[in-house]
């Protein structure tokens, strides 16, 4: 762990000093940033020493509390990109942006009442274990795994454009030299990690996190006189949309596409495998329900922060030009409202520390993504299939490894690709890719006794091909990314169509299917 603390050393130390905007960055931002980095990788070099064995490796040994895995699970919602696109999405949208934060939270109820507690019975380390204890034969399991690796992708690149706009703005740098220091440093965090390290590193910076964001709270109402109707006054006083930031305006012109981002976001949750990974680090059942209830309750409290600061955003950054470029575009991207906030309200100091808060959580972030897109190719592609369950726990350490470079590589050239894209809009993606493939199979392998082995394949793959075809073919991809004129495909995010599609799917198969040998093994009390 001290080849990833030097490297960031020198790696920051050798980075010209300069904001986005040109202003020069103070010592004591870049000296905070280093102490929370450093901070944070020596947590890491701390449980790495205790992972001893692939169970901790994968999920720490199931020896994680509830209420720490609460934290953990917390923090992987309360990452950057949520924090700094979800606050773009107010600061240019107003009212609009709020639903993406409503839509996150009401996901994980869904998890507790209907697959935490049974998932933590039938598991042993990833998703995958849960559907394949029900389900027999390789193509599912196969299935599951590729399924697993494009929803950690499309989560991943999300993370990435944060991260490479963070830096951009912090130091100066080209953005294309910034996320490919992220991706780096990502690979060296990961190497020396594993969900031990994972965990605590989280449940640290879900607590700087909450503490950063409620002080910036404070910090903007203090300026309104803690009066609500005054700062949302003031924001409508300096948007050029007026009072119609406080109205829904983009639901109503696109019902469609707002009922599927709905479903994408209520659903997508119950199929995330980083998230779904977690429920396997706690010791039993009813820790695995106690850490998404206390999950739930910080999540809330976040998310409710994220309606001060977005406001605060449009109403103080608006009032300074410095902040905007010629074009009247904010410096660095809009995915930097907060990041500006924070230096209009606490200095250098303020925008040093949320800096370092909000790149140390992409970095935990991505590391748990990675952790889950690694252990899909060495515990259930190589482990699985090609060691045909015989592969020692050094062989799939090494596949792991080498999956994580892998895997560190496309998402440096995808965040490359996707350059621009809000934050929050594309981890929206990677919901409707979940809710559309892993969560129909997982909640009829678990519910459902006459899913077959072959109903999940189809249907799954059904909800996948046609997520991401959709998406390509949609405005985010194929306007945004390729330069099109139009979409192909209006209903962004396709959900609406792909979720009904994989359950259609998933029971018409299943019930036609006369194979009676792929039909669910085991029951759930």
């Amino acid at each position: 762990m001290k080849c990833p603390l030097v490297a960031m050393a020198i790696l920051l130390s050798a980075t010209p000093v300069f904001a986005a905007d040109g202003r020069g960055v103070s010592g004591v931002s870049v000296a905070l940033f280093l102490l929370v980095i450093a901070v944070t990788l020596a947590i890491t070099y701390w449980a790495a020493r205790r992972t001893r064995s692939a169970s901790d490796y994968y999920t720490a040994g199931g020896q994680i509390s509830g209420f720490q895995n609460g934290l953990a699970i917390a923090g992987d919602a309360m990452s950057a990109g949520a924090l700094l696109g979800l606050t773009a999405l107010v600061f240019s949208s107003g009212f609009d942006g709020l639903v993406y934060a409503v839509g996150y939270t009401t996901g994980l109820p869904i998890v507790v009442f209907l697959m935490a507690g049974k998932m933590r019975k039938l598991g042993k380390f990833t998703f995958i274990d849960v559907v394949c204890s029900r389900l027999a034969g390789t193509p599912i399991r196969v299935f599951s795994a590729f399924a697993s690796l494009v929803i950690v992708l499309f989560y991943l690149v999300a993370q990435m454009v944060g991260a490479g706009q963070l830096i951009q703005v912090l130091f100066g740098i080209d953005y294309a030299y910034a996320i490919m220091l992220v991706g780096a440093l990502m690979i060296l965090y990961v190497a020396f990690g594993g969900m031990m390290a994972t965990t605590w590193v989280q449940i640290v910076k879900a607590v700087l996190m909450i503490s950063a964001c409620l002080l910036m709270c404070v910090l903007v109402m203090q300026t309104v006189g803690f009066s609500f109707s005054r700062l949302l006054a003031g924001a409508v006083g300096v948007h050029p949309a007026a009072a119609k930031i406080l109205e829904p305006t983009s639901l109503p012109k696109d019902p469609l596409s707002g009922f599927s981002l709905g479903i994408a976001l209520m659903l997508g949750t119950a199929g995330l495998p980083h998230v779904l990974m977690r429920f396997f680090t706690v010791p039993d059942a009813r820790a695995a329900r106690s850490s998404v209830l206390w999950a739930t309750l910080i999540m809330n409290s976040f998310y409710a922060m994220i309606f001060i600061i977005g406001f605060g955003a449009l109403y103080i950054l608006r009032q300074s030009p410095t902040f905007f470029d010629g074009k009247g575009v904010l410096l660095g991207g809009g995915n930097t409202a907060a990041l500006h906030l924070a230096y209009a309200l606490g200095g250098d100091p303020f925008f040093g520390f949320l800096s370092a808060v909000a790149f140390a959580t992409i970095l935990a972030v991505v590391a748990g993504l990675t952790i889950s897109g690694a252990s899909a190719v060495s515990h259930d592609i190589y482990g699985s299939l090609f060691g045909k369950g015989e592969s020692t726990e050094k062989t799939e350490m090494n596949i792991m490894k080498v999956s994580v470079v892998v895997l560190g590589v496309l998402a440096v050239v995808l965040g490359l690709l996707f350059k621009g894209q809000n934050i929050a809009y594309m981890i929206s993606l990677a919901f409707s890719i979940s809710c559309s493939s892993t969560f129909p199979v997982l909640i009829l392998a678990i519910y459902w006794a006459n899913l077959t082995a072959r109903g999940a394949v189809w249907g799954g793959s059904a909800g996948l091909v046609s997520s991401v075809a959709l998406t390509i073919m949609g405005p985010s991809v194929w306007v945004k990314v390729f330069g099109f004129a139009a979409p192909l495909f209006t209903i962004d995010p396709p959900a609406i169509i792909t979720v009904p599609l994989a359950f259609i799917v998933c029971v018409a198969v299943s019930l036609l299917d006369g194979s009676k040998a792929s039909v669910a093994q085991v029951r759930i009390s």
